[in-house]
């Protein structure tokens, strides 16, 4: 492969793979370099293993549950092995999948690390590739702090490494990562310690939102440690030992660090190509997706952009569209992206927080507001609370933002970001006839 090749992407996500599919079937010439399993974050060590995960734990919630609906008590026991076993084993199912999808596209697809030699040269597996145009959609990695004994911990992909259930889990986060982590972990049977540096969780989503999480994960018996930092951890024997500045010293048999994600740039040689880099490690885009070199774009995490799998894809096909597909405007715009927390009760949320809204709106912003136990806990002696709010602003009360946290928020925010796209009003909503009994009505009934 020489000067013939019209894309190059490096990077076998969900981004790169997205856009190399649709060049091709453009018409174009194009070669994916990927040097783990094609899938990337997303189908092997995030989104997709962890929906399991968290399906596992709903399962003994449901069986915790099911006394209260006259079956005799439950008590299963989780073969943690088997769980595993089944799941790695889907997963290398759909490595199976992408790679015959690629390849039925004619999209070529080579092993190894990829690096610049310049801007139109990527070195990789003994060979020097060079291409009209190149995408970097190498996605991002969990950070980790810098303490001593910070090795002894592990990180969200190293959960999924885990080959036994671990009685005793302490994670360091409060963002999305860390409460679905430590709601799975104790659904499970796990006892769970979770260490942030504030005083709540998901600190950039709606108040409301980590308000009432926070209750839940505490009426479940998951340890919240408010305003508290690791200063060290250290080993004995099979315990794990993490001091803190004010939560003392917490034993545990795994820590695990969820205190974000970083930009995944790490042996691209990002100099060689002249590429301008952000404040956070991010490759600096327009709202193109182009790079400062004009041939050489990024798409998903590794750009800064939220870091959710269908925005990386988005941005990828969108991306093929404009250049092989003659759509010269086509672009995606990150305005409103609706994303789900699978946390216990999940969330789904879409567009601005209250506090956001009020800093660009003011006074034009109004807040609807319902707090609630679901029907399904009406036979159950715990109570897990839900909730809904809009959030509209100026006199035709647009709606603006979309909270839900309880069960089935994840399910029913779909259509109600479809509706948000389009522009609806709270007027739209209360025109909406609800469907009784279910969640979802409160969004057309608040008053």
């Amino acid at each position: 492969m020489n000067d013939d090749i019209d894309l190059l992407v490096l990077g076998g996500g969900s981004g790169g793979i997205a856009c190399a599919r649709r060049a091709a079937r453009y018409g174009a010439k194009v070669a994916v370099v990927e040097s783990g399993l094609l899938g990337g974050t997303c189908v092997n060590v995030g989104c997709v293993p962890k929906k399991l995960m968290w399906h596992a734990a709903q399962l003994a919630h449901a069986a915790a549950d099911a006394e209260g609906y006259g079956f005799d008590r439950l008590e299963p026991r989780l073969n943690w092995t088997g769980l595993v076993t089944r799941r790695e084993a889907y997963l290398r199912r759909l490595n199976g999948i992408y790679q015959h999808n690629l390849e039925s596209d004619d999209v070529a697809i080579i092993a190894g690390q990829g690096r610049f030699v310049d801007a139109h040269t990527v070195a990789v597996a003994g060979r020097q590739l060079r291409a009209q145009r190149i995408l970097i959609a190498t996605g991002s990695r969990p950070l980790w702090p810098a303490l001593p004994g910070t090795e002894l911990g592990t990180d969200s992909n190293g959960f999924f490494a885990l080959t036994r259930q671990p009685r005793r889990v302490t994670l360091v986060g409060s963002g999305y990562i860390a409460v679905e982590l430590a709601g799975m972990m104790r659904a499970l049977g796990s006892q769970v310690s979770l260490l942030l540096r504030r005083d709540s969780v998901l600190n950039h989503f709606d108040p409301m939102l980590g308000e009432i999480l926070c209750d839940e994960m505490h009426a479940a018996g998951i340890e919240l440690h408010f305003r508290s930092q690791v200063q060290s951890v250290r080993r004995e024997g099979s315990e794990l030992f993490i001091t803190t500045d004010t939560a003392g010293e917490l034993a545990s048999e795994v820590l695990i660090w969820a205190i974000g994600r970083e930009p995944n740039t790490t042996g691209l040689e990002l100099s060689a190509a002249g590429l301008d880099l952000g404040a956070k490690g991010e490759i600096v885009v327009d709202k193109f997706q182009v790079t400062s070199q004009p041939h050489i774009f990024a798409v998903g995490d590794v750009s800064g952009a939220p870091e959710l799998t269908p925005v990386a894809i988005a941005a990828g096909r969108r991306l093929a569209d404009r250049i092989f597909g003659g759509q010269d405007e086509r672009r995606l715009d990150y305005g409103l992206i609706p994303s789900v927390v699978f946390s216990h009760p999940p969330i789904g949320t879409v567009g601005l927080s209250e506090p956001q809204a009020r800093a660009r709106y003011g006074e034009q912003v109004r807040v609807y507001e319902s707090r609630f136990k679901s029907l399904y806990t009406s036979l159950l002696e715990e109570k897990v609370q839900s909730a809904v709010k809009l959030v509209v602003e100026g006199p035709q009360e647009r709606i603006v933002g979309l909270h839900t946290i309880g069960p089935g928020s994840d399910e029913m925010l779909q259509g109600f970001a479809v509706a948000l796209a389009m522009g609806a009003t709270k007027r739209d909503f209360d025109d909406t006839i609800a469907i009784h009994p279910t969640a979802s009505e409160e969004l057309v009934t608040l008053n």
